[in-house]
């Protein structure tokens, strides 16, 4: 009882002090590394843009995706909201959990809480085997869900943007965070394959599933590998599992050594834990949609802690010299991982053809962060002066384009950051103290 009276008088007297530096001792250490330095490079700044465009850029993006007429966000009633995958009518998880990431980012809290709502309300399983875990999709007009099974990077944003609420808001606010992210966590923990459910982390391999369901909990996805989230559970979960999410965000840095090309840097789509494609019935090996996120992923951890900067340098270079080579305003937006141009292509929209795409022409801009230095900057001037609007054939996408465009300009004007806890949180408190 000593130790907790006297740590709280030190956080009386030491507003400063925050959970996050107290811990710091058990972080490896990293020269650059925002986790330790707090410095989120301004790289369209360094490119030559002043302030005020950059404000205004990402301030004109966010209108356009939550306010505008081609917005993606609606809100329900006086307290909820969602974000809806427009052109395929449904709202994901995918896409609720990142508009909550980029709320908390922007320090939006109504929208945050709203979409929080909803997706608990609608998709969040109260009972049964997937008891915690949500549905992947729903018609937000019927209220019908698509599937009952998760898509386990849904669960990963989730936890992730609410361990970021609670310490951006605190949990005494009308929704405590923290107890929401370890709803999941612990419900996580306790799926060991009854009704063919599991963890969304592979026990086994260390690595996330691609859906903790039957023979889908056996393989992965790359773009689903985001070994910062790993760190910031770490940090902040406090559910006794410290070490094995350290563990997890290692093995996704290795895992992808394996899983990118040696020269054209590009992964596929799926892949079994070692890193070799997992092609399937409905789609061969390749570089498609889920893959535009791995640049920005990697550039992520590099960013926030900095483990694996020799490997992640030299992605960024091979990455970046193999779209250049495609044409930096002209490459396509699908390949087979040699960089040749594919025989199956997916899908968006009504047309089938390959485009030069807005979501990669940004992931790919990230990468800026990695190189710094001006052989990147080519990519930063080609996404600021990509316009998120129709394509040639009308084809637009306010939802996928329009959300990985919004997240590479937070990145890269330095706006996508760790948020550390402004709020002392007594569990945590009396945990670090025991």
């Amino acid at each position: 009882m000593k130790k907790l009276i006297l740590a709280l008088t030190l956080f009386a007297v030491l507003p400063g002090i925050s959970i996050g530096q107290s811990k710091r001792a058990s972080i490896r250490k990293n020269t650059g590394a925002a986790i330790e330095s707090g410095i989120y490079p301004n790289i369209f700044k360094a490119a030559g843009y002043s302030q005020a465009a950059i404000d205004r850029k990402i301030a004109d993006a966010y209108q356009t995706i939550f306010e505008g007429p081609d917005r993606v966000y609606f809100t329900v009633g006086d307290s909820m909201a969602y974000i809806s995958d427009v052109k395929n009518h449904d709202a994901r998880t995918e896409g609720l959990s990142y508009g909550m990431m980029i709320a908390v980012q922007l320090d939006k809290k109504e929208v945050f809480d709203r979409i929080w709502r909803w997706s608990k309300k609608y998709l969040q399983h109260q009972s049964g085997p997937r008891q915690g875990y949500f549905a992947w999709s729903i018609n937000p007009q019927t209220m019908k869900r698509n599937s009952e099974g998760s898509a386990s990077d849904g669960e990963l944003y989730f936890i992730t943007d609410l361990l970021f609420a609670a310490n951006r808001w605190g949990n005494g606010t009308g929704i405590n965070y923290y107890a929401e992210a370890r709803n999941i966590l612990d419900a996580m923990w306790k799926k060991d394959g009854t009704g063919n459910i599991y963890n969304l982390i592979n026990i086994t391999h260390k690595q996330i599933s691609f859906v903790p369901e039957g023979g889908n909990y056996n393989w992965t996805d790359p773009s689903y590998h985001l070994p910062a989230f790993y760190e910031i559970w770490a940090l902040y979960a406090k559910d006794g599992h410290k070490q094995f999410y350290k563990d997890c965000a290692d093995t996704s840095r290795a895992f992808l050594h394996s899983a990118c090309d040696p020269v054209t840097a590009l992964n596929s789509d799926y892949a079994e834990f070692s890193g070799k494609p997992h092609p399937t019935s409905w789609m061969p090996a390749g570089f498609r949609y889920d893959s535009w996120r791995v640049p920005m992923n990697i550039t992520m951890d590099y960013v926030w802690f900095g483990k694996d900067k020799s490997w992640q340098e030299s992605y960024a270079t091979r990455f970046q010299d193999f779209l250049r080579s495609k044409g930096i305003n002209s490459f396509e937006d699908q390949f087979n991982l040699d960089g040749s141009r594919p025989e199956f292509i997916l899908q968006a929209g009504i047309v089938k053809k390959l485009r030069h795409s807005i979501g990669l022409v940004a992931t790919a801009a990230t990468t800026a962060h990695i190189s710094r230095n001006s052989a990147g900057l080519d990519f930063v001037h080609a996404l600021w002066n990509a316009k998120l609007e129709p394509y040639e054939d009308g084809y637009y996408d306010t939802y996928y384009d329009g959300l990985l465009y919004l997240f590479s300009l937070m990145h890269l004007s330095g706006k996508y950051q760790i948020i550390k806890p402004k709020f002392i949180n007594p569990y945590l408190l009396i945990t670090c103290l025991s």
